[in-house]
């Protein structure tokens, strides 16, 4: 254990301060370096704590102090040396240094169990490895012993960041009574109470409680939905110890294990590098960049080196993209870089899109622009010689009903509900604001294989100094069947191919199953079916090395030992490229010289193969000195084997569905031009325009403003490698559109995250592209995403339709008070009655739009522009007269009344019952700015608003009918002729409003007023 009273001198220094001792047995000290670092506050705690001196310590990451209990017998110059011996061991300037090892708490006499305690020294990319490996601990070679592993993770804890915390439910009610319309409530009942009306005050109180009890049900429901975006599994973990290969559970992983890398990896923990072969990974969790990151494991870089330089570490929450390596475990859970960040965050609300900003902008706007209406009122009033009480009960009533106190919620609701709508149809969206951006996607960038086709690779054709065809798992030229053992060619090209190749014969020898890619399991069932003892084959000439293809690499070589002892190169890839590496060719079992004539009948032949819609892959094989010798420019070439993988069913169709949304679409493929170029015309990519293609070699010498130009014009993208995906991307977003993006593998990662909607597949992709995308298509099947376009199409349209709802209706509101006051005919509404319409008229009709079904016409349509405001000035302008038609009904009812019984219950009665069944009536209305009840074409059903405009209308009679709910309101009984007058008041606005919507609609064609701003001003 450290030495209770060590030397003084570290922490006499300006770095390690006291600041305040006054309380015998505390002191508070501040720590230079301390500040802002909320991972080594945790760990500077748990050293301190093994201190006998030290009863208990806290840290504060934001002032760099500490506040230290210890025994008050001990003198304070302990303390501070204490302080500055473990400051020092954590590496904070001006601390002492620790010795490599000390015992640890577990067992005072210094035999801790294990190797010891592992020392958090930083930084860790400033080592050597002979270091690192040091500190760590002996083993560390062959990895851990269960033993020393078991005793690290119970001193370490478990490999898992804290949970962040989420607001309780009480968190959620509390909120609801923190807004400004409940704040108005309060300043009604207030003044109700100091006016007597004791009656109005409860039921204020009554209001408010609804109120939140409904935002809280809401609200909890879309925080629920949201919470869930984006959970994953937890992952097991490849280590070494004890010498062997073993996968854990993340949650299990210490400081000190031997953690395997490969393409795929997420990497549970911060990491120093041992080995790095060709490594990659995406680091953009940390560090923000699209690229992935290279590694390299000899490096010794400076102590300051910033994270996104740290070439020889590795750091949890990131992806390996490519490569393979070792890593040394130097941090877990909390003492990783992603967990210091993650410290930082006391808690969490469900993030914001741009849409909810957007509202609660427009929703401050129209509260301060009400309020200032209600004060014009409530002046008004008084100039016409109202009561001050009553103006100001009033005044205050209606401003709780004109604020749209709802237009956030409504958001999170919409999207909450749309999410949980898009999963029956088996489309899992991954972030809230993706929602929302599905109705703009103007590019669809579409992976061919996997995607666009079946990913069920066959062979249909071989090519060797003839083309051959392939049907019913038999080699034919012309109607005569082929024996392999009388071709040479053709078995040496079927042998290639077997050997070079990463797929699996497992089970039985008479049936085995193929455990590979689909364009290498085709091979080699191709020569399973040809006869090819593949297993034989595979234990007579055992795989001595293997080159994988790679980016700038178009193909894969194996070394193979001969049973005479040579070594034999297989090679398999691009045929221009493995063409390239021979000189020779095998030609009716004799060996030739390639010249150049018959080297352009081989890249004919080739083109014409792609041209026919096949993948074409050439093999060649030769002798070689070594593993290391490549033998380029000493193959002997064999031939081509051509691969059909036939286009899933409806895909052309589903094209032309795209382009009737107004959405391009634009296949990527790493096939050859020619065999995109037919590809892309069966799907119709071009529409009736030329098919345009862009090969990558092009794509590399182009300028990205350049580029930005022309991708706009391009249908095909060919011979693409991941990396490139993320070039085009960009590029279509520098062009300004908006774009969807599918991808399955670990490199089409980045491209995904760079896409403002990145599609992975549920089943065929990798557990890294679900990770990185917005959307997964749980059952792989791009029909799906037409459902998610449209879903997101549609819950844009509901959110818009809910504001026009609730803005409208409440402008009417204000008009009618505003209008009657001015014109001296008094108050047409009380206070009582005014409570009344906000909690009937507003609150069910919102959320029941909000749940609209998609119209007919939506995915006939142009998507919306992203920076369109969701409310432009020529809505409100509509939404404005139809408020007007809806006050005029209420006014003139209320006028009828004044004439007919004088001012009194009964006048109000009128105008309060007019205008809450012309609000009521209003929402269906504003279903459609393009469908009127005069159209031949019927809306989809919505028994959600059904049953809410059902309910309101019952409840709405009940204020008439039932006497002590009538009393309350201040309403008297309607007579069969005021009630003929109540309902000619109320369906007048309804069918001027209808009437405009279809004359406009018949105007501008069959454009979707509300959607198609630009257009709509034709009609």
């Amino acid at each position: 254990m450290p030495a209770e009273h060590p030397d003084p001198a570290p922490a006499t220094g300006a770095r390690v301060r006291p600041v305040h001792t006054r309380v015998p047995g505390r002191a508070r000290i501040e720590v230079a370096g301390l500040r802002r670092d909320p991972a080594r506050c945790r760990r500077l705690e748990r050293r301190l704590e093994q201190w006998a001196i030290v009863r208990a310590v806290r840290a504060n990451p934001l002032t760099g102090r500490i506040l230290v209990h210890f025994d008050p017998d001990q003198p304070l110059d302990a303390v501070t040396a204490a302080v500055g011996w473990v400051a020092g061991e954590l590496g904070l300037p001006g601390g002492a240094g620790p010795e490599p090892w000390h015992p640890g708490p577990a067992d005072p006499s210094g035999a801790s169990g294990g190797e010891g305690e592992v020392p958090v020294a930083e930084p860790w990319h400033g080592r050597t490895l002979a270091e690192v490996r040091e500190a760590l601990g002996p083993g560390s070679a062959e990895g851990l012993d269960h033993a020393e592993a078991m005793a690290r993770l119970t001193r370490f804890g478990p490999n898992r960041l804290e949970a962040v915390r989420q607001r309780s439910h009480l968190a959620i009610l509390g909120e609801q009574f923190t807004t400004l319309p409940v704040a108005m409530l309060g300043a009604s009942a207030v003044i109700s109470l100091a006016t007597g009306g004791i009656v109005d005050a409860v039921v204020i109180l009554g209001v408010v409680l609804i109120n939140a009890a409904i935002g809280f049900v809401t609200e909890r429901q879309a925080e629920r939905t949201i919470r869930g975006l984006g959970r994953v599994p937890p992952r097991p973990v490849r280590l070494r110890r004890e010498g062997v290969v073993q996968e854990i559970p993340a949650a299990e992983v210490v400081p000190g294990d031997l953690v395997l890398l490969a393409p795929g990896t997420h990497v549970p923990a911060d990491m120093r590098l041992l080995e790095s072969k060709r490594l990659s990974v995406d680091e953009s969790p940390l560090t923000g960049e699209s690229l992935p990151s290279e590694k390299t494991a000899d490096a010794v870089l400076d102590a300051e080196t910033p994270l996104a330089e740290r070439r020889n570490m590795v750091y949890m929450g990131t992806v390996v993209t490519g490569g393979s390596g070792l890593g040394l475990v130097t941090g877990t859970g909390a003492d990783t870089e992603i967990g210091a960040i993650q410290s930082l965050v006391a808690g969490a609300r469900p993030p914001e899109t741009p849409m909810q900003r957007q509202l609660e902008g427009l929703g401050t706007r129209l509260g301060v622009l009400s309020g200032a209406v209600c004060a014009g009122v409530f002046v008004i009033g008084l100039l016409r010689g109202q009561g001050l009480f009553a103006m100001l009960k009033s005044s205050v009533s209606l401003a709780v009903a004109a604020v749209p106190e709802g237009l956030p919620a409504v958001a999170t609701t919409t999207l909450a509900l749309g999410i949980q709508n898009m999963r029956k149809h088996r489309v899992a969206i991954r972030r809230l604001d993706a929602v929302e951006t599905l109705g703009s996607v103007q590019v669809f960038c579409m992976d061919k294989t996997g995607t666009l086709t079946l990913n069920r690779m066959t062979a249909v054709a071989i090519h060797t100094d003839a083309r051959l065809r392939v049907a019913d798992g038999e080699i034919r030229s012309g109607d005569r069947p082929v024996e392999v053992a009388g071709a040479p060619a053709v078995q040496g090209l079927l042998e290639v191919v077997s050997l070079c190749s990463e797929t699996e014969l497992e089970g039985p020898e008479d049936a085995p199953v193929l455990a590979g890619s689909p364009t290498e399991n085709a091979m080699v069932r191709l020569a399973l079916e040809a006869g090819i003892d593949v297993r034989a084959l595979r234990r007579d000439r055992p795989r001595r090395k293997v080159v994988y293809r790679a980016e700038g690499r178009p193909y894969m070589r194996t070394v193979h030992e001969l049973p005479d002892g040579g070594l034999l190169a297989a090679v398999k890839g691009s045929p221009a490229e493995v063409l390239e590496m021979c000189a020779t060719e095998l030609v009716d079992g004799e060996i030739r010289e390639l010249d150049a004539s018959r080297r352009d009948a081989i890249l004919q032949e080739n083109e014409a193969m792609a041209g026919d819609a096949l993948r074409v892959l050439g093999a060649a094989r030769g002798v070689v000195t070594g593993v290391e010798d490549s033998g380029r420019g000493q193959l002997t070439w064999l031939g081509m084997v051509g691969m059909a993988d036939p286009l899933r069913t409806g895909m052309a169709d589903l094209v032309a569905v795209y382009h009737r949304a107004g959405v391009d679409t634009v296949m990527i493929t790493g096939d050859q031009s020619s065999t995109a170029y037919s590809i892309g015309s069966q799907l119709g990519l071009s529409r009736d325009r030329a098919l345009r293609i862009m090969d990558s070699t092009h794509l590399e010498k182009v300028e990205p403003e350049l580029l930005a130009g022309l991708v706009r014009d391009v249908h095909v993208f060919s011979r693409v490698s991941p990396a490139h995906k993320l070039e085009i991307v960009r590029a279509f977003q520098e062009s300004g559109r908006v774009v969807a993006m599918t991808g399955d593998g670990v490199n089409d990662g980045p491209a995904l995250k760079a896409a403002d909607i990145g599609v992975a597949m549920g089943q065929g992709g990798t557990d890294v592209a679900r990770e990185m995308a917005d959307v997964v298509l749980e059952d792989d099947n791009l029909q799906t995403m037409t459902v998610a376009i449209r879903q997101g199409r549609a819950i844009y349209d509901n959110i818009r339709k809910t504001i026009h709802f609730l803005l409208s209706t409440n402008f009417s509101e204000i008009e009618l008070m505003a209008a009657s006051l001015a014109l001296g005919l008094g108050q047409p509404l009380n206070p009582m009655q005014l409570l009344w319409i906000n909690l009937i008229t507003d609150i069910f009709p919102g959320l029941a739009l909000s749940m609209e079904p998609a119209e007919p016409a939506i995915m006939e349509r142009e998507p919306r522009d992203p920076d369109e405001p969701i409310i432009r000035g020529r809505d409100l302008g509509r939404m404005g007269l139809e408020s007007v038609w809806i006050t005029g009904g209420a006014l003139a009812t209320y006028v009828y009344a004044l004439r007919r019984y004088g001012p009194g219950p009964r006048a109000t009665t009128h105008a309060f019952t007019t205008i809450t069944l012309a609000q009521l009536l209003h929402a269906v209305s504003c279903r459609s700015t393009r469908h009127s009840v005069f159209s031949r074409e019927r809306l989809p059903a919505n028994r959600a608003l059904r049953w809410a405009l059902g309910g309101s209308l019952a409840v709405q009679g009940a204020a008439i009918a039932v006497p002590p709910l009538r009393r309350l309101l201040g309403n008297t009984p309607l007579g069969p002729v005021d009630l003929g007058v109540v309902a000619a008041g109320t369906l007048l606005p309804f069918v001027v409003n209808e009437a405009g919507k279809h004359v406009r609609s018949r105007r501008g064609g069959t454009l979707p007023a509300l959607a198609q701003p630009e257009k709509e001003t034709q009609g």
